[in-house]
């Protein structure tokens, strides 16, 4: 029987060898479990309070591997791979020198984040924005720009704009994400087939031209390699969804090209190790040029931030049968991106697929987040100079699937089939934008182009119809009876939609001839009106004064009357002259006309 020296001694030994500190982090991470667990029952009581452990009676390591494990290396994969999407050397060298510093951003979303339980980090969405700002700016451009973006983040939801992203167009957000798919899918060509090539250019045409003059170079093995992880990313689902297939992709290709000593690039043999440094406070150098150059990028930043982390929060919320708070996420994204930022960070926000894993095992409240930033932390720790063996064609392979997952083609072409006309030309401009130039492009002109469209619409269904009179020829009889008749000495026009600058000019419409002594306006169909509709109305009441007509309106509905009394029109015109309905105004008419003729005949 083995004594309890011997037990010791065996521990010792085991905490001596090269797994040692492998066994404390589990340790530590199985403790961190557990205060989680305790500290989720204290704050939110009534919540489940498993939010990283599945059940503590599994042994501590399977629990780790299932809950902890696969949302940490899942994690910080995503980030590796995003790293070296670019082909760039300074932005790698970012990643490989302070892949840890995106871990800041997820913390401070969690902790005042609107949803109990959002993920955040960077995402797949963000490449094509970091790489032009990359390439144009340096790193230290990006860790402005993000700064910058967080603060305008935190603006928007002190001002109680987290309803307002609805506003931006399913075409636009359709398109510039399945712009984003393909550009993805593309930079990824290079290390999936092993071409022996030079640095990829940034443009998508070039970047064509490159691959297409490099194709003999093309590495069978690393083309093998990544075949083989494509097939496990593809089958694994359906074995099982409690561990990533990106993670068993890695940990098996990994093993194989390093075993079987291939001729397969990887992060090591082409960046070099990479650091498991915690990050440190930097003040990045700001500038008046520097701000004004990044206003724009960092507005598509705050933007596209703002979209998937509310996105990920509905989605979130079906799943807990809970409701965020769009502001305060708002508040949170904005918070995690200035503080990534601080710490020489990168753009995170809200992540759909990390989100769902967390709800899935277990997670309810906003603890689970913060402890798995703290798992991340000593994972990186950890693993992270391990992570130099990874194959480049397997993470290729992994972003290749995220771009294919990403791209909703489904929606894409039934927009193109079944959309009007406007939302297709908005989808398939944002679309060609995001690939050809990039996503600030896309964004601006997408959500100008989709508001002047939208205003040709509205201005399209503003119309202003006089009526008939009982007595004219191309009147039926039925008709006729269901009319009033009315005198020749009153024209009613009845206005419908919105009046504003587009559709002002609609106004002008309202005509008279020499019988005419009063105009009837009926507007119970128009439910605003600005400053241009208010112009108009002003320029048809001088009109009418001159002509000695009485305008007389009928249902202004609350928008439009509380405009008019602003603008002083109803001192204008005369309170008396704006009555509740068709009706009273009809009447009021026929006995102003008929007032005006027993004067004209005395």
């Amino acid at each position: 029987m083995t004594s309890r020296r011997e037990l010791k001694n065996y521990a010792k030994q085991a905490m001596s060898g090269k797994y040692g500190i492998l066994i404390l982090a589990f340790v530590a991470v199985q403790a961190l479990a557990l205060i989680s667990s305790m500290i989720s029952s204290a704050l939110f009581p009534g919540e489940e309070t498993i939010d990283i452990v599945l059940s503590y009676a599994f042994t501590f390591i399977l629990t780790l591997l299932i809950n902890v494990v696969a949302a940490g290396m899942n994690y910080m994969y995503l980030n590796i791979a995003r790293g070296k999407v670019y082909s760039l050397n300074d932005l790698f060298y970012f990643y490989r020198h302070h892949p840890d510093r995106v871990i800041v951003a997820g913390f401070f979303i969690s902790f005042f984040g609107g949803s109990r339980v959002q993920i955040g980090g960077p995402t797949a969405a963000f490449v094509v924005i970091i790489y032009g700002i990359v390439t144009t700016y340096g790193t230290d451009g990006l860790i402005v720009a993000t700064i910058m973006a967080g603060i305008i983040l935190c603006i928007m939801g002190l001002c109680h704009f987290g309803s307002l992203i609805k506003y931006i167009p399913y075409t636009i957000t359709t398109g510039f994400t399945c712009g984003i798919a393909v550009t993805l899918f593309v930079g990824q060509i290079k290390d999936f087939l092993g071409l022996d090539m030079s640095a990829v250019p940034s443009e998508f045409i070039e970047k064509l031209g490159a691959y297409a003059a490099n194709i003999t170079t093309i590495n069978p093995v690393t083309v093998a390699i990544g075949a083989v992880a494509l097939v496990i990313l593809i089958l694994w689902p359906k074995v099982t969804d409690k561990l990533p297939g990106s993670l068993i992709a890695i940990i098996v290709t990994t093993a194989i090209v390093y075993f079987a000593k291939l001729p397969v690039n990887t992060i090591g043999s082409v960046y070099g190790e990479l650091s498991s440094e915690f990050p440190s406070f930097h003040m990045p150098a700001f500038s008046y040029k520097l701000v004004q150059e990044l206003i724009s990028p960092a507005f598509t930043i705050a933007i596209l931030a703002g979209i998937e982390s509310l996105l990920s929060a509905v989605v979130s919320d079906g799943m807990i049968g809970d409701t965020h708070k769009s502001n305060a996420e708002l508040i949170g994204q904005g918070l995690g991106n200035i503080f990534s930022g601080l710490f020489g960070g990168i753009p995170a926000t809200g992540a759909i697929a990390r989100t769902a894993a967390n709800v899935r095992n277990g997670g309810r409240t906003p603890i689970a987040g913060i402890t798995h930033c703290i798992t991340l932390s000593i994972i990186l720790v950890v693993l992270m100079p391990l992570a130099s063996l990874i194959p480049m064609t397997t993470l290729a392979a992994v972003l290749l699937v995220v771009a294919w997952n990403m791209a909703d083609w489904t929606s894409f072409f039934h927009l193109c089939k079944t959309a009007p006309k406007s939302d297709m030309i908005v989808l398939v401009a944002t679309f060609f934008l995001t690939v050809f130039f990039d996503l600030v492009v896309a964004i601006e002109v997408g959500v100008v182009l989709a508001a002047l469209l939208f205003m040709k619409r509205m201005a399209e269904t503003a119309d202003v119809t006089a009526w008939k009179y009982a007595d004219e020829p191309d009147v039926t009889p039925g008709e006729a009876e269901k009319m009033r008749d009315i005198p020749h000495s009153i024209r009613v026009f009845e206005i419908s939609g919105p009046l504003f600058f587009a559709a002002a000019d609609e106004i002008l419409t309202i005509t008279s001839d020499k019988s005419t002594k009063v105009i009837v306006i009926r507007m119970r169909s128009v439910p605003a009106i600005d400053a241009s509709a208010m112009r108009s109305l002003r320029d048809l009441a001088a009109r009418a004064k001159k002509k000695h007509i009485t305008l007389i309106f009928s249902h202004v509905n609350e928008q439009p009357m509380s405009i008019m009394k602003k603008d002083h029109f109803i001192e204008l015109i005369g309170e008396e002259h704006f009555l509740p309905n068709i009706v009273e105004a009809l009447d009021y008419a026929e006995n102003m006309v008929a007032d005006s003729g027993h004067k004209a005949a005395k």
